[in-house]
C-alpha cells in the first residue's frame, strides 16, 4: 500500500493505492468508502481486492473536512450524539456534485498509472459510497465497465440528484446488494430503481441480503459474515466478467 495525495478542484485528497503482486497490466478498481471513513478495516479490505489482481484506489472522500481520527464504528451506530456530530461535520462536504468533480480526477489518476490496463475500470461502493458508485456510472459512462453497490442508501429517493435518474446514461453493468433492514433503501425505492434500469436497458442485478445496513465490514456492529462472504463472491465475479486482464 502506498499513500498519495491527489489534487482536486477543491483541494488535496489523501488516497491509498494498492498494487497487485502479479505482473501487470492490471484492471483497476475505484473504491468509494462508507460513512465511517478511512480506517484499518477498510485498508485491509482494499488490500484483499489488490491481492485478487486489481489495482485499487481508495480516496478519502472526507478530505474537505480536514484531518480526522478513525472512529469507533460501534459508537457511531449506538450513540446518536456521536453519529450526529460525525455526519454534521462530513455530510455537507460529500455531496454528489462534489464527489463527481473528484471522480473525474480519481479516474485520471488511475489512467496515469503505468501498470494499469487501459480502458474502463470497475467501481465498488459501500453505504454512501454505493450511491456514489452508481452516480459515477451515470456521470462517466465511458470510464466504467462495472459498478457494485453494497448496502447503499437512497438510490431512488426522488431527489434531483437521485441515482436512478441517471439510468439512461449508464453503460456499465451494475450490481446492487440491498439490506433487508435499511430505512434508507426501502422496497419502494428498489422498485423505482429496477423500473428505471429496465426502461433504460441497463444490465443489472438487484438483490436483497437478509442483513442490516452496514453488514460488510467486520468492525461494524451489524457485520454479517455470511453476507460478507457473498459480497466478495459477487464482487469478484462481476469484476472477472467485465474487466479484461
Amino acid at each position: 500500500m502506498t499513500q498519495i495525495e491527489i489534487t482536486t478542484d477543491d483541494g488535496v485528497c489523501p488516497a491509498h493505492v494498492y498494487t497487485p503482486r502479479t505482473p501487470g497490466p492490471w484492471p483497476a478498481a475505484l473504491v468509494f468508502m462508507d460513512g465511517v471513513g478511512i480506517r484499518p478495516t477498510l485498508v485491509e479490505h482494499c488490500e484483499r481486492l489488490a491481492e485478487a489482481g486489481y489495482f485499487t484506489l481508495l480516496p478519502d472522500l472526507f478530505y474537505r473536512s480536514g484531518p480526522y481520527e478513525p472512529q469507533d464504528p460501534s459508537k457511531l451506530f449506538s450513540d446518536p450524539a456521536v453519529r450526529q456530530a460525525w455526519f454534521a461535520r462530513h455530510r455537507a462536504t460529500t455531496t454528489s456534485a462534489a464527489v463527481m468533480r473528484d471522480t473525474r480526477v480519481f479516474l485520471d489518476c488511475i489512467a496515469a498509472q503505468p501498470g494499469v490496463r487501459r480502458g474502463p475500470v470497475g467501481a465498488v461502493g459501500y453505504c454512501m459510497g454505493g450511491r456514489m458508485a452508481v452516480i459515477a456510472a451515470g456521470h462517466y459512462p465511458d470510464r466504467f465497465a462495472a459498478v457494485a453497490a453494497y448496502h447503499p442508501g437512497n438510490l431512488a429517493d426522488g431527489e434531483p440528484d437521485s441515482p436512478h435518474l441517471l439510468a439512461p446514461k449508464i453503460t456499465a453493468e451494475v450490481y446492487v446488494a440491498a439490506a433487508s433492514d435499511d430505512a434508507t433503501f426501502p422496497e419502494e425505492q428498489k422498485q423505482r430503481l429496477a423500473a428505471a434500469f429496465d426502461a433504460a436497458g441497463v444490465k443489472y442485478t438487484l438483490e436483497t441480503y437478509p442483513a442490516r445496513h452496514g453488514w460488510v465490514f467486520a468492525d461494524i456492529p451489524v457485520h454479517d459474515p455470511a453476507g460478507n462472504a457473498r459480497h466478495w463472491a459477487t464482487l469478484l465475479e462481476l469484476f472477472a466478467r467485465t474487466l479484461p486482464r
